[in-house]
């Protein structure tokens, strides 16, 4: 069996995280790579806020209806419950938006180097804020209003800039940028290529 890979997919919303995850878990299956834990931390809090009915979940909501970031702790929670769950010996991983500040990614190192994890590649999609809105728009998501698609590319800009830029300069895990203007495809090719060069 080939060793484990870690991915930890990082853009502005809309810039096609989670094609990127389907098409690596999809890459990895077919090549030897063994079982692969799918982390969407996004989802798992979608998924509390519309199945729980606790003062969490109903405080949760309001913030994702405003299209606010929900706050750390209950983050680091829902990616504490995947890897639990998910995590067995070499297995590979994917995060698909996860770290979104430098908190998480100090939690996610931790995580990380809890499970021994090797060959961890911090993968930024670059996307312009322009084509990330515009993509948003078109999806018709729920949360997906203009007021919110704005809240969440602001708060990139804020918070998830300074992760890209501790993976670029400080961690020693080496990032890996992806043009995200291209096709899925294409993206899917330049992080092979740049991965398993």
């Amino acid at each position: 069996m080939m060793q484990p890979h870690v991915f930890l997919l990082i853009g502005r919303a809309g810039c096609g995280k989670g094609t990127q995850a389907d098409l690596l878990l999809k890459y990895l299956e077919r090549n030897g790579y063994g079982k692969t834990a799918y982390i969407y931390v996004g989802n798992t809090l979608r998924n509390f806020i519309e199945e729980n009915n606790s003062l969490t979940s109903k405080l949760a909501g309001k913030i994702m209806g405003k299209g606010d970031m929900e706050p750390s702790f209950l983050a680091v929670w829902a990616l504490a419950n995947n890897l639990i769950d998910q995590m067995s010996e070499n297995v590979s991983l994917i995060s698909d938006g996860f770290p979104r500040n430098l908190i998480e990614a100090e939690i996610l190192d931790e995580a990380i180097n809890f499970y021994g994890l090797k060959n961890v590649y911090p993968v930024f999609i670059e996307t312009s804020r322009e084509s990330s809105t515009k993509r948003l728009l078109k999806r018709s998501r729920a949360d997906d209003t203009e007021t919110a698609v704005k809240r969440r590319l602001d708060y990139f800009d804020e918070y998830v800039q300074p992760v890209v830029d501790y993976y670029e300069k400080e961690s020693r895990y080496k990032l890996i940028k992806a043009n995200g203007e291209q096709s899925a495809e294409e993206v899917h090719k330049e992080i092979l290529e740049k991965v398993f060069k």
